[in-house]
C-alpha cells in the first residue's frame, strides 16, 4: 500500500497519491519535476540510488540552447562558474567549428562535469516541493483512463505502490520504464570498447576541444576548466567487452597513436570502458505515460548531444503536462501527443548528426578517409554549411513544424530578445507564455494557446519600430505571431 494520503486532483475528481511520478533523478528527470513542481503540481521524483550518489559521469559538455533553457530557470550563470567555455570545437586535424558565431548569450560549449548540471536541478527541485523517494525501485505499472498505477520496492524491500494522473520515465538506456510498456528499443551497437578517462595533463593543449582520428583509433580530449581533462579513446584493433579492465596505459597509447603525444597523462580520477548504441523507441507518448532522455534515445557521444537532448525534452513535455493539470488546454490530447511529435524527430536527428560524427572519426578505408576529408573541406570552407551544423549540434537550429495559421515564425525558437520588463529569458523564468507585443497595443490572448489570459506574461518590445506580436511558449519556442 501508498505510505502516501490520497487526494483528489481537482481537474477530474481522479483520486491519486501524487500528480505526476517521474522515474528517474539524473539530470532529465530533475529538470522535469522541477518544472512540474515549479508550476504548482504535486510531484514524485523515484530514484534507484540512494540519495547523494551521483551518477558515473559521461556527460561532460552543455550546448547554448541547453544553456537558454537553463537561463529561464535561473541557473545558467551559477553552472557556467562550475566549467570552461570553448568557442571553438577541432575535429579531424583541420577541421575548426567558431561556435563564436552562435546567435545566442551562450557562443560556446560549456565544459562542465554531469554531477555539476545535477547539482543544481536537484536543489531546485528540492526547493520547488518535490518529494524524493530514493533508493526505490519501479517492478511494474497499469494505466486506466484516470490515471496510473505504479508498484515499487522500497528502501529494505518494503513493497509500495503509487497512483498518478502521469508519470514519465527518465531512467536511462535500461528503463525500467519502457520495458513495462513492452516497447521495443531499435538499433544497433555503432562502437565497442570506447575508454574514458579524467585525468590531469603535464602538457596541456591549446585550451580547445581536440578529436582526432587515424586509420584504426581516435582520441579525444576536453578541459574541465579545473585542470581535469576528459579523455576519449577506440582502438579497432581491441574489441573487448566493457568488464576488461583498462588502465591509463591504455588510454596514453590510444593518444600517441591518435594526436601524436599523450599531454603527460597523470592522476587518473577515473577510467572505464563501454560501448555505444544508436537506439530509438517507436513511440514517446504510451496513454498516460511518456519517455524522455536516455529511456526514449541513445546515440554516440560524439557532438556531446545526448544530456542535452534529454533536457530538451523535459523542457517540451514539462509545460505541456502543466497545462493538462492545470485543465487549461482546449485539446489536451492533442497537446500530450505533440510531445511525440515534436521530440521524436529530434531524437532521430540527433541519431543521425552523432552517428555521422562517429563514423567519420573512425574512417579507416580510403573512400571513408576520402569522405572525411571532403566533409572537412565543406564544413570548413562553406559558411552555410558550417553554420547548420553549429546550430544543429548546439540545438540553436532545432525548430518544430509550425502550428496551421500560427504566422511564419510559429515552432521557432525564440532569441533572447530585450524587452521593455527585461530580457525574455528572464520573463520566462515565470514558467508561463510571454506574449510580446509593440508599444500601445493591448493583443487578446489567440484561442490556440493552452494557457488563461491571467496566467500570460505581458510585454512590450524594446525597439519601437517591431510592429509583430508573438507569444512565446515556456519553453522558448513561438507559438503563433501575427503583424
Amino acid at each position: 500500500m501508498s505510505t502516501t494520503g490520497h487526494r483528489t486532483h481537482e481537474a477530474d475528481q481522479t483520486p491519486v497519491d501524487t500528480d505526476v511520478i517521474v522515474v528517474g533523478a539524473g539530470p532529465t528527470g530533475l529538470l522535469l519535476a522541477g518544472d512540474l513542481a515549479a508550476a504548482g503540481l504535486d510531484v514524485t521524483l523515484v530514484e534507484r540510488r540512494a540519495a547523494g550518489r551521483s551518477n558515473l559521469t559521461r556527460a561532460f559538455g552543455v550546448h547554448a540552447r541547453t544553456l537558454e533553457l537553463l537561463d529561464t530557470r535561473g541557473l545558467a550563470d551559477a553552472l557556467e562558474a562550475t566549467g570552461t567555455k570553448l568557442t571553438r570545437m577541432q575535429l579531424f586535424g583541420r577541421l575548426s567549428l567558431d561556435l563564436g558565431r552562435l546567435p545566442s548569450r551562450f557562443d560556446h560549449l560549456l565544459i562542465t562535469p554531469q554531477y555539476e548540471v545535477e547539482r543544481l536541478l536537484e536543489q531546485r527541485a528540492a526547493d520547488a516541493g518535490v518529494t524524493f523517494r530514493h533508493e526505490t525501485a519501479l517492478n511494474g505499472l497499469h494505466q486506466d483512463a484516470d490515471g496510473v498505477t505504479a508498484e515499487f520496492t522500497g528502501p529494505g524491500g518494503i513493497p509500495l505502490t503509487l497512483r498518478a494522473r502521469h508519470l514519465v520515465g527518465t531512467d536511462g538506456h535500461r528503463s525500467t520504464v519502457r520495458t513495462a510498456l513492452g516497447l521495443p528499443f531499435p538499433g544497433t551497437s555503432v562502437i565497442r570498447s570506447i575508454v574514458l578517462a579524467d585525468v590531469r595533463l603535464t602538457d596541456e593543449p591549446a585550451g580547445s576541444l581536440t578529436v582526432n582520428g587515424t586509420r584504426d583509433s581516435f582520441t579525444f580530449i576536453a578541459p574541465f576548466g579545473d585542470g581535469w581533462y576528459r579523455v576519449m579513446g577506440w582502438d579497432r584493433t581491441r574489441q573487448v567487452d566493457d568488464s576488461e579492465p583498462v588502465d591509463l596505459e591504455e588510454v596514453r597509447a590510444l593518444a600517441r597513436r591518435a594526436l601524436g603525444t599523450d599531454h603527460g597523462m597523470h592522476d587518473a580520477r577515473w577510467i572505464s570502458r563501454f560501448h555505444s548504441d544508436e537506439r530509438q523507441v517507436p513511440a514517446y507518448r504510451v496513454g498516460r505515460v511518456f519517455l524522455a532522455g536516455d529511456a526514449a534515445h541513445v546515440h554516440s557521444p560524439a557532438g556531446g548531444q545526448g544530456m542535452n537532448t534529454g533536457l530538451q525534452d523535459a523542457a517540451n513535455l514539462s509545460w505541456k503536462l502543466v497545462a493538462v493539470h492545470r485543465g487549461e488546454a482546449p485539446d489536451p490530447e492533442a497537446l500530450l501527443d505533440s510531445y511525440h511529435t515534436e521530440r521524436h524527430p529530434v531524437g532521430a536527428m540527433v541519431l543521425r548528426s552523432s552517428g555521422a560524427l562517429v563514423r567519420l572519426a573512425m574512417a579507416h578505408t580510403p573512400v571513408t578517409r576520402a569522405l572525411r576529408a571532403v566533409a572537412t573541406t565543406v564544413l570548413g570552407a562553406v559558411r552555410p554549411a558550417s553554420a547548420k551544423a553549429i546550430g544543429m549540434i548546439s540545438g540553436l537550429g532545432i525548430a518544430y513544424a509550425p502550428a496551421p495559421g500560427a504566422g511564419r515564425t510559429s515552432g521557432r525558437r525564440a532569441p533572447d530578445v530585450p524587452l521593455r520588463e527585461g530580457r525574455l529569458h528572464e520573463l520566462l523564468r515565470a514558467g508561463e507564455f510571454v506574449l510580446i507585443a509593440p508599444e500601445g497595443a493591448e493583443p487578446a490572448l489567440p484561442p490556440v494557446a493552452p494557457t488563461t489570459a491571467a496566467r500570460v506574461v505581458r510585454a512590450t518590445w524594446k525597439d519601437p519600430a517591431r510592429r509583430t506580436t508573438a507569444l512565446v511558449r515556456p519553453d522558448g519556442y513561438v507559438l503563433w505571431s501575427s503583424r
